[in-house]
């Protein structure tokens, strides 16, 4: 019996506003990964198991998912109902606290309220009410909330610079009533309080803008509603004339509240993309997060009654660098108390989350060990030789390394370094030897980098990886303004001093710079500032010879030579080129066999053979020439062996015979053994997708080959072959393990 489990998840988050939210019953933190959803538990929590776990999801396919934690198995979530009805990508959800009723607005200019019952052992949903914006926009968010008895308030804003607020008259339908102007920009987030703990307590509502402000509102409860209420238009503003303010009334079923401006907030230099309360300490207090970089805690003085910024955390000041790869990170996207009102997560532009947490024996804000992961398409992963690390390169310009931090509490997988930031989408990657990989992107070259002695140290002090070449490597490498190469540096790398008192928590470069990070003692993996400053690999050298983008790359196992495709549409570009890492000068003659764009190149266990698959449905195999073993001679290929592209290929070990596996985009994977001669694979085997990735343990377990096959619709098997017959003995589906 084999067993298998999720050992690592490396996710990066959607820079969307509402696509996150941190759960006060559950400690999970769940947010929007492409068209995932991605749970995280920062802290440690124990959740009140007799609570019935709930998330809810809208997505660009226009429906709203509702997930229920499974009853077997903690922290895991299955669909058990799916609302449809919107026409547009699902921009926001809101649910009134304590109650069955949600709230979502989409690009249909929308706003749909549901009722969702649990009766018959599953949850059912019901629309209770459409609502047609007027004038026109798109929201982009809402905030329910029921007041008093059973009132119901919606604010709603969007791509207009007004918040629209409706209420429950006489039924559950809501009714528009108030609008409320002053933003000059798209509103991005809006949020809701008590403003205390007593039974009629004015709420506080929260506006964030793209015109770099944030108002605050005060909803206050008329005790003598009547006579108020009377005065109320239909559907229309209805208003006091004060000194220096406008009364909006409110007027629900049971009650007249009256609406008043109540602050403006100054402090950020860029668009505000959430706003968050939070009062769990005791003490009413405002999270915002911008784009400018910076996460602002605002709380009303007791003697004033202003409201006023007293903690910021984030890249500020002087550690905000140029709009070069490594000097901005594009600001904040989200951001969001914990349960506990101690700790707060942000999301930037690289789908990182930060988390910091106040320690109060210090008076100050920490920051810990976040998560961090793609934020777009992965496309090419290599481990190291040794098996001590993973590199991973995607479209979203960048290469990471991940590897397992062996710590005296636990053992975890985290991101240690980003060799790679890039000007272009990355397409392919392989390590060559221990020390060095080699990548291809988005254009005609291809760049080989060398680990600096900075990584090295990380992984050696917090990994137990160790290189016995750690005394001749290069320091640190940067990333000239306006360039894409990696360049060398000399000399350690140090972060800014801070001679400021630490208890200032107002002093914007302490409040960035962590306590704990130390660049030549490191006791966690790295944050994200560091990931993003001062992990970077110096390129070593550049190969060239490709007339078009690199599509493929792979490096023979004794790292002595480098097989290199691009993407072509005629014979001349469909060509496979040598290099030799020796001198990095390419071997001639290219090797000539496809006529369109290689998919995937492999050299076999033993580097005697390259395996090189294509769009035009043909695989292709070349042996080393005897007399000169630089050289690779055509040894078999096979026109049509799909009847679609070929995406993927793999050797089987050495030990196995000369047998390979393709896969292709036909939702079949095939078995060839290489001394066959009547060009039929050996096994065809279908699958739930196309085949877009194979690989083959380097090794027998137990006399048995290990296959990993994953699809287009991204379902993941494991199956054990038999060496002899290649009969498949046992076979596991990876989804929900």
């Amino acid at each position: 019996m084999v067993n298998f489990h999720t050992e690592y998840i490396a996710a990066g988050g959607n820079r969307h506003p509402a696509a996150a939210d941190w759960d006060t019953i559950t400690g999970l933190l769940a947010f929007g990964s492409d068209i995932n959803v991605a749970l995280w538990k920062p802290l440690f929590f124990h959740p009140a198991k007799d609570w019935p776990h709930l998330i809810l999801s809208g997505s660009v396919d226009h429906t709203i998912r509702l997930w229920q934690e499974d009853a077997e198995a903690d922290d895991v979530y299955k669909t058990v109902s799916v609302l449809a009805g919107h026409t547009g990508s699902i921009n926001c959800l809101d649910a009134a606290s304590g109650h069955q009723i949600l709230a979502s607005g989409a690009a249909d200019a929308t706003i749909k309220i549901w009722h969702l019952e649990y009766r018959e052992c599953q949850w059912k949903s019901s629309l209770l009410q459409t609502i047609q914006t007027s004038p026109k926009f798109l929201p982009l968010t809402l905030s329910l909330f029921v007041a008093g008895a059973d009132d119901l308030l919606l604010a709603a804003a969007g791509t207009k610079g007004n918040i629209y607020v409706y209420a429950s008259k006489s039924s559950r339908n809501l009714d528009h009533q108030v609008t409320l102007t002053g933003h000059e920009g798209w509103i991005r987030s809006l949020a809701i309080t008590t403003e205390n703990a007593q039974p009629n307590s004015d709420l506080l509502l929260a506006s964030a803008s793209q015109d770099k402000y944030i108002r605050l509102w005060r909803i206050h409860p008329d005790h003598d509603s009547t006579s108020k209420g009377e005065q109320s238009l239909n559907g229309h503003i209805d208003f006091e004339s004060l000194l220096s303010n406008k009364t909006h009334r409110v007027r629900t079923q049971f009650r007249t509240y009256s609406l008043t401006f109540e602050a403006l907030l100054l402090g950020h230099d860029d668009w505000i993309h959430t706003v968050a309360w939070q009062s769990i300490t005791g003490q009413l207090r405002l999270l915002s997060a911008s784009a400018d970089g910076s996460l602002a805690m605002w709380d009303s003085d007791a003697a004033s009654g202003l409201w006023v910024c007293t903690t910021r955390l984030g890249e500020i000041s002087a550690q905000k660098g140029s709009t070069t790869a490594t000097g901005s990170m594009g600001g904040f996207w989200i951001g969001l108390w914990s349960p506990d009102g101690m700790s707060v997560a942000c999301l930037g532009r690289t789908g990182s989350w930060r988390l910091w947490t106040y320690a109060s024996e210090r008076k100050r804000w920490l920051q810990g060990v976040g998560i961090s992961g793609h934020t777009k398409s992965v496309m090419g992963i290599a481990w190291a030789r040794d098996g001590s690390y993973l590199l991973s390169t995607g479209s979203d310009q960048t290469t990471r390394l991940h590897a397992k931090w062996i710590s005296d509490d636990a053992v975890s997988w985290h991101e240690f370094g980003r060799p790679q930031i890039h000007g272009y989408d990355l397409n392919c990657i392989d390590t060559i030897g221990d020390l060095q990989f080699v990548s291809g992107a988005d254009e005609k070259l291809l760049r080989v980098f060398e680990e600096p002695k900075g990584t090295a140290e990380i992984l050696s002090a917090l990994c137990g990886v160790e290189s016995a070449a750690q005394g001749t490597l290069p320091e640190a490498a940067n990333i000239p303004v306006l360039g894409l190469s990696n360049k060398a540096i000399e000399g350690s790398i140090e972060l800014p001093s801070n001679t400021e008192d630490k208890n200032d928590t107002n002093n914007p470069v302490q409040a960035t710079i962590p306590d704990n990070v130390n660049v030549h003692e490191p006791t966690q993996p790295p944050i994200e500032d560091d990931l993003a400053r001062h992990t970077l690999w110096p390129e070593r050298e550049k190969l060239y010879g490709h007339g078009y983008e690199i599509s493929a790359a792979a490096v023979s196992h004794d790292g002595l030579l480098i097989a290199t495709a691009c993407k072509a549409s005629s014979l001349d570009h469909a060509v496979i080129r040598i290099f030799e890492t020796r001198d990095w000068r390419e071997l001639k003659p290219s090797l000539v066999a496809h006529s369109l764009t290689v998919t995937c190149l492999r050299f076999s266990g033993d580097d005697r053979y390259l395996l090189s698959t294509g769009r035009d449905r043909q695989w292709s195999i070349f042996n080393k020439d005897v007399a000169k073993p630089q050289v690779f001679l055509i040894k078999a290929k096979l026109p049509k062996a799909h009847s679609r592209m070929i995406l993927s290929a793999c050797w089987a070990p050495v030990e196995a015979g000369e047998v390979f596996v393709t896969g292709g985009r036909d939702k079949t994977y095939k078995i060839w053994n290489l001394q066959k001669t009547d060009s039929e694979p050996i096994h065809t085997i279908s699958a739930s997708g196309p085949v877009t990735a194979v690989d083959i343990l380097g090794n027998l377990v137990r006399d048995m080959a290990v296959l990993a096959v994953a699809t287009e619709t991204g379902e993941l098997s494991v199956q054990l072959l038999e060496q002899k017959t290649f009969m498949i003995k046992l076979s596991y589906n990876l989804e929900d393990r």
